[in-house]
């Protein structure tokens, strides 16, 4: 079976040819350079993604914050990771590289945020 992938890996974006036989990548054509290869070869047998979405924060001057996987983790895990993630909810401030989660199922990547929200000053601040 083939599988045709465009490349993410730099600029170019070549549209690469991953041909699969038992779940194995036994050939790629059509990539530049070598990031095209392993990139190719990852894509076609188990796709990664960094995940960007958001947290609720309490009592904080926004009530999200965006945050986003330090690493790549399976596409196929996603759904799963986001039902853990909407569980979640943080304590203001949170400062931009905070980490608010580690070790996300079925991973080893960390949930890290990607802005900073401060703490609400007022009666419903604390």
């Amino acid at each position: 079976m083939d599988k045709k992938i465009i490349c993410v890996s730099c600029p170019i974006g070549c549209e690469i040819t991953a041909d699969i036989e038992n779940c194995v990548v036994t050939r790629v054509s059509g990539n530049r350079c070598p990031r095209g290869e392993a990139y190719a070869k990852q894509e076609a047998i188990d796709p990664m993604r960094v995940l960007p979405t958001s947290v609720r924060v309490v009592g904080g001057e926004l009530p999200l914050v965006s945050v986003k996987t330090n690493r790549p983790v399976p596409k196929r895990l996603i759904s799963d990771i986001m039902s853990y993630i909407r569980t979640l909810s943080v304590d203001a401030p949170v400062k931009i590289g905070q980490v608010l989660a580690e070790n996300l199922p079925g991973t080893n990547a960390n949930l890290i945020a990607t802005r900073e929200v401060e703490q609400r000053v007022g009666p419903l601040g604390r």
